[in-house]
């Protein structure tokens, strides 16, 4: 075992990596969330809300937008403007609505979905091919393309362009419909250096995250037709999403928008300080090698034991992260993390690397 003697805290704090969900409200968008004009959501409208509707929807390219609590809620309503009981949906194999959302799509709209597994979560035109059932009373009928941009356990891959547009094109003259999950599409916009709106023109719907790199402490938007999205607003209240003066936290999502898109930057190079210790770093390799955004898996060689043990071993010394398989681990860069912090974290790796391998030894 290696050693768990408790350590002090580092500069900046404990080093918390389990998700950029963590971050906290700056002190600045909580004087904009206490400033807020708000109204009740849905008797009139809240004011601040509509703003931040607006503001989405034009950034997006789409006709109009709807305020949620979250991207679970975003993602699920798209499905179910999309698809009708017993309809299916094709997506990759390890994206977050299959996998990460309780199988909602099932439980409260009657769906399918229908994995097509890609190569560390991006799918190419070729994958689609032949996957669209036929009319027949024995088979679910196919009438959705999902994507998700970033693709979250796929390590925060960016979806390349060409290959969105080319699926999505496909999905259109086939009938389809289309969604972009883009719970991170601003970490893929500052990654890639494509607008957003670009990143989301070839998709009927696209829903987006405020909580996660942005740095707001709730909420999520879906964007589309006008008319989809007054259905959406209806579908929003069904699903118990309907909110009164939801202005206050509209308000730190339009301060998100304001200020915090650009520094995603910033996380992104942190992500890639990380990703260099782990390459440096003996008995621990990237999964993918490739680092996209701010999110870093890596692998633990069997060697020097299984991640949970790897996890508790930096939990001691004040760095926490997820194991999720049982060799692999991930960890997220965020707004709340500075780079002093990242080098502790290395600096951390190396010695549970160090502890576990001799204890192994012994």
């Amino acid at each position: 075992m290696a050693s768990t003697k408790v350590r002090d805290l580092p500069a900046g704090g404990p080093v918390d990596m389990r998700s950029d969900t963590v971050t906290r409200p700056t002190p600045e968008m909580r004087r904009a969330m206490a400033a807020a004009e708000v109204g009740d959501d849905v008797i009139e409208g809240d004011p601040t809300a509509d703003r931040l509707e607006k503001m989405v929807a034009e950034q997006l390219g789409k006709e109009a937008a709807v305020f949620m609590p979250s991207g679970t809620m975003t993602n699920q309503i798209a499905l179910r403007l999309h698809c009708q009981p017993g309809d299916e949906f094709l997506c990759e194999a390890n994206c977050h609505i299959l996998n990460m959302e309780q199988g909602a799509f099932a439980s409260l709209s009657g769906l399918v979905g229908r994995p097509l597994l890609g190569n560390f979560g991006v799918l190419s035109l070729a994958d689609f091919q032949d996957q669209i059932h036929a009319v027949n009373d024995h088979l679910t009928s196919t009438r959705l393309v999902c994507l998700e941009n970033t693709h979250n356990r796929a390590a925060g891959t960016v979806q390349p362009l060409d290959e969105v547009e080319a699926i999505c094109q496909w999905a259109h003259a086939n009938g389809l419909m289309t969604h972009l999950d883009g719970a991170r599409l601003f970490n893929a916009s500052v990654a890639s250096g494509i607008d957003v709106q670009q990143l989301s023109q070839s998709f009927d719907t696209v829903s987006v995250c405020f909580s996660k790199g942005l740095g707001a402490p709730i909420g999520s938007a879906l964007a589309g037709p006008r008319d989809a999205m007054v259905r959406a607003r209806r579908h929003r209240k069904a699903f118990g999403g309907g909110m009164r003066q939801s202005g206050i936290i509209a308000a730190a999502a339009i301060y998100a928008l304001e200020h915090h898109v650009q520094r995603l930057a910033v996380d992104h190079e942190h992500a890639q300080q990380l990703g260099q210790g782990i390459r440096n770093c003996e008995y621990l390799s990237l999964h993918p090698d490739r680092i996209d955004t701010n999110i870093v898996i890596f692998h633990v060689d069997p060697a020097v034991g299984p991640a949970s043990q790897f996890v508790r071993e930096l939990q001691s010394r004040h760095v926490l992260v997820y194991a999720v398989a049982p060799q692999l681990i991930r960890a997220v860069t965020h707004l709340d993390l500075n780079a002093k912090q990242i080098t502790y974290t290395i600096e951390m790796l190396n010695e549970v690397v160090d502890g576990l391998a001799k204890s192994r030894v012994k």
